[in-house]
């Protein structure tokens, strides 16, 4: 049985071998990454025991905006509606703020969203400034 929990009861071990799990670049900076999931206001993680199967993490303003960055789960894992079950649980967290955002980095995954309730933004446009090509 799963268990999902807001306790960042997490190792940077556990985080890094998640991450780099699915290919993500920020498995690549462990201290970074675990620094920067400690300070973020939620990090929901998925257990299978001891096994660090799933996260997400929002950043909140505390009351107007809260952003959905990361939402990952282990490839052994996918397709068992862990990555949904979790954006349900970010979307209760934060009904009352004003705004719940996302920015999946991969087009195909705009659909998953969609089915959570989430709308393309008319006119948004995604902006990012990349600084990690030397920096570790």
């Amino acid at each position: 049985m799963l268990k999902y929990t807001e306790n960042k009861c997490f190792t940077q071990e556990q985080v890094q071998q998640l991450f780099l799990s699915v290919g993500w670049v920020s498995g690549q900076y462990p201290q970074r990454l675990y620094k920067a999931l400690m300070h973020s206001s939620t990090v929901l993680t998925v257990w299978d025991g001891d096994k660090l199967v799933g996260l997400i993490r929002a950043l909140d303003d505390s009351e107007m905006l809260a952003q959905i960055h990361y939402v990952l789960v282990h490839p052994d894992y996918q397709g068992q509606g862990i990555a949904g079950e979790m954006l349900e649980r970010i979307k209760e967290k934060y009904k009352n703020y004003l705004y719940i955002e996302g920015m999946p980095e991969d087009e195909k995954n705009v659909p998953f969203y969609e089915k959570h309730g989430f709308q393309r933004m008319e006119h948004g446009a995604a902006i990012q400034i990349c600084n990690y090509s030397d920096k570790r």
